[in-house]
């Protein structure tokens, strides 16, 4: 069917005007992709028009380019509101903003980050903020299915038919609609309280807390976007990090950012930010819990500076019929020499070569260069230096100096105290960690490893002659190419020369290019973006970091992602409720303080749009049986539909038979359950699989407690309670928009089971 076609049984004018804008809007759109390939084959056809023109014309090409990337990556309607001044200008509000290649660049859609759009979200009838009417567009794909329109001119009486008095329909509905394996974008339905977060400052360090379903990982991922409306050059260079508790919630939320136009983030748990090092292992959360603290930095500080050793007793090195004796004391006084200049291990080491080269080169001249009648010195300054040279010739040498100060890497200082880890660690805590060398790293080692990594340092010394030699390569090809190409010209004038007097003064790219700048310009250029080559470089500086769930994160995580945010410039998402990883940290002036003391702004959401009253009661009653003073945040609707519990003798049946009850017509089911029970489950439940990071977008998946943080489902089924912690519990019992269920063989906690009664 045709759009026009499709859209013939709009018979309101109101629902025709919109329809009519929408279809103009894509129609731009569609010749915007369709003309772009022409517009750039005729930007080089210009070649021969004034500098000026030409420039123009590649800005032009620029941002139609720019733009159209956006468009691509846009999912869903690209309008989705309007607004009415009082002063009788409209403005329709979009994902992204579009403008006429008109020469004012007149807007056509405004870009919901712009400030223009911002009373689509403020304005109230109490204070209009110059709004006469505020419409909000529902589609599907390029249709326009519905309109919803508050008049906020309160003595206005035009009227469309259209009214929403309350302003909740297109929030409601979509708090009601299925869910569908990924999160989707709310910059249709941004409340006032998200408004202000997404839109406050970028410098320094906001806290935004909230409980289940308050909408704090949307509001931190379209903050994210809005900053990098806002601050586009400096973020487009430094680029923005969200750090996420796990893949399968990366997974979740990856769509976000680029239907909004926003490509340009780098998304990683902290697993993944170690460059070249994969976590595949997990720990017990007593190995979590000890390699989080904070005092394993002194640990590995203690265990590189062990690595510095002293000779027992001695090291012999022979050198031209001489044996130099290297003792503890000579080598201590070098030690503490290089360790005085407070320089990182493998970049310090340069330093200790030249003292132990040095204290050999003093040996060894004591030996050969003293008079045997007057013990006067023989030698000369030229004498010394040569004697120097030939020891650093000396294979002994650095055999030596490899033992006394050896060079060393992350990985292999991290795997070889966890497999010796007594003397640095208590007895209880060394059982919890200890474990093989060749076993894979865990989430809990990449803080160690970078950690590690900052107190080795790099020693660049052969990468810097490497890059030295390949360069001098390329000048002398490039100095080659250039030879023949002279020759070749001076052949050929020489021909010419005689019937073409000026040709002789024609230059070359001899002339007027050397070899090292022919080399220069034929050097690869890094097309990377800056999130890509952020990710390759454990050192990058962010613009920006978000960090979600941010009170599961150990003391030697926050040490890494300070690291990566030296201008301190982070938003920070969680709920001190959900605390549930052993390592984690809970308190915010615990996180902060280290490192911005009390200068931080702290901001809380109190609306819950997820959980239905019905569930989040029970879920309440759960954590306040623990904490009597907890208050939970307000649910903004109720569905009628009670949880339910079932004791049963045949879990997985029990299971099996629940999952056809509650799997939604449409939308997505959760059973959360004990990792350890995840096997016999699966074998009972079609098409789901245990062991493997859960595909979201299926129908039924099998999670546990700790991967359900962060997600949303329209029915969730919470399997054998009794074995989660209450912050576990919790987080499980507040996962549904729609119904909940919990089958289980052993008793209820009591609070959850006088709550279901």
């Amino acid at each position: 069917m045709s759009n026009t076609e499709s859209h013939a049984e709009f018979t309101d004018g109101e629902m025709r005007g919109e329809q009519e804008f929408i279809d103009g809007l894509y129609a731009r759109v569609d010749a915007l992709r369709g003309d772009t390939e022409a517009s750039v084959t005729d930007a080089l056809a210009q070649g021969d028009k004034p500098m000026q023109a030409r420039l123009e014309r590649d800005i032009l090409v620029a941002e139609r380019s720019g733009l159209l990337a956006a468009l691509n990556a846009v999912d869903g309607s690209l309008c989705f509101g309007r607004i009415d001044l009082s002063s009788g200008t409209s403005h329709h509000i979009g994902r992204i903003g579009l403008r006429l290649d008109d020469a004012e660049r007149t807007p056509v859609l405004v870009d919901w980050r712009a400030d223009v759009a911002r009373p689509f979200y403020l304005a109230t009838g109490h204070t209009p903020m110059g709004l006469r009417r505020r419409r909000h567009i529902s589609t599907e794909g390029r249709r326009v299915t519905a309109l919803h329109d508050e008049f906020l001119d309160l003595g206005d009486a035009t009227r469309t038919g259209h009214e929403d008095p309350a302003g909740d329909d297109v929030l409601l509905a979509a708090l009601n609609s299925a869910r569908t394996g990924r999160m989707s974008d709310i910059v249709q339905t941004i409340q006032a309280e998200q408004d202000e977060i997404i839109r406050a400052p970028h410098r320094g360090v906001l806290v935004v807390e909230g409980g289940p379903g308050t909408g704090k990982t949307a509001v931190a991922l379209h903050r994210a976007a809005y900053l990098l409306y806002e601050h586009r050059e400096l973020l487009a260079k430094r680029a923005v990090l969200i750090v996420g508790p796990n893949p399968a919630f990366l997974g979740y939320i990856g769509q976000v950012l680029p239907s909004l136009g926003e490509t340009g983030v780098l998304l990683a748990t902290v697993g993944e930010l170690y460059p070249g090092v994969r976590a595949t292992a997990t720990d017990t959360p007593e190995a979590a819990a000890v390699k989080g603290r904070a005092d394993m930095a002194d640990v590995l500080a203690a265990v590189v500076r062990d690595r510095q050793a002293l000779p027992d007793p001695v090291i012999a090195i022979a050198h031209d019929r001489e044996v130099l004796m290297l003792d503890d004391g000579l080598v201590g006084v070098a030690r503490e020499r290089t360790r005085a200049a407070k320089l990182p291990h493998n970049t310090a080491r340069e330093h200790f070569e030249g003292h132990i080269l040095n204290t050999l080169t003093e040996l060894y001249a004591e030996r050969v260069g003293t008079d045997p009648y007057d013990g006067s010195n023989l030698l000369d300054p030229s004498d010394i230096t040569q004697i120097r040279d030939e020891l650093a010739e000396n294979p002994d040498v650095w055999s030596a100096i490899d033992q006394l100060w050896p060079v060393l890497t992350p990985q292999r200082v991290v795997a070889d105290f966890l497999a010796d880890p007594e003397g640095y660690v208590s007895d209880a805590d060394a059982a919890a960690i200890r474990r093989p060398v060749t076993r894979a790293w865990t989430v809990a080692d990449v803080p160690l490893l970078d950690e590690a990594a900052e107190l080795l340092g790099e020693d660049d010394r052969l990468a810097r002659e490497r890059a030295e030699r390949e360069r001098e390569r390329q000048v002398a090809y490039a100095q080659g190419v250039l030879d023949v190409s002279y020759a070749s010209r001076t052949y050929e004038f020489e021909d010419k020369e005689d019937d073409d007097p000026d040709a002789s003064e024609v230059l070359s790219a001899h002339h007027i290019i050397d070899a090292e700048r022919f080399a220069e310009r034929h050097e690869e250029d890094d097309h990377r973006s800056a999130a890509e080559r952020a990710a390759a470089d454990r050192t990058w500086a962010f613009g920006h970091i978000i960090v979600d769930e941010a009170q599961e994160l150990s003391p030697m995580a926050w040490r890494l992602l300070m690291r990566r945010s030296p201008t301190r410039s982070m938003t920070l998402v969680g709920d001190p409720a959900q605390t549930a990883e052993a390592a984690g940290v809970g308190s915010w002036s615990k996180i902060l303080q280290p490192y911005v003391e009390d200068r931080w702004e702290h901001t809380r959401l109190g609306v819950n749009y997820r959980t239905p009253a019905e569930i989040m009661e029970v879920a309440a009653a759960v954590v306040r049986a623990e904490h009597p003073g907890f208050v939970p945040p307000s649910s903004v609707r109720s569905t009628g539909v009670r949880p339910w519990a079932r004791a049963t003798d045949d879990l997985p049946g029990a299971v099996a038979k629940a999952v056809e009850e509650l799997t939604p017509a449409e939308g997505r089911l959760a059973v959360i359950a004990p990792r350890e029970l995840h096997r016999a489950l699966a074998a009972r439940l079609d098409g789901v699989t245990a062991g493997a990071e859960p595909d979201l977008t299926r129908t039924v998946v099998l999670l546990d407690p700790r991967q359900s943080k962060g997600l949303e489902f329209d029915s969730v089924l919470v399997v054998e309670p009794a074995r989660y912690g209450t912050s576990d519990l919790y987080v499980a019992l507040t996962r549904a928009t729609q119904r909940l269920g919990v089958v289980h063989t052993k008793e209820l906690p009591k609070p959850l089971a006088e709550a279901l009664a």
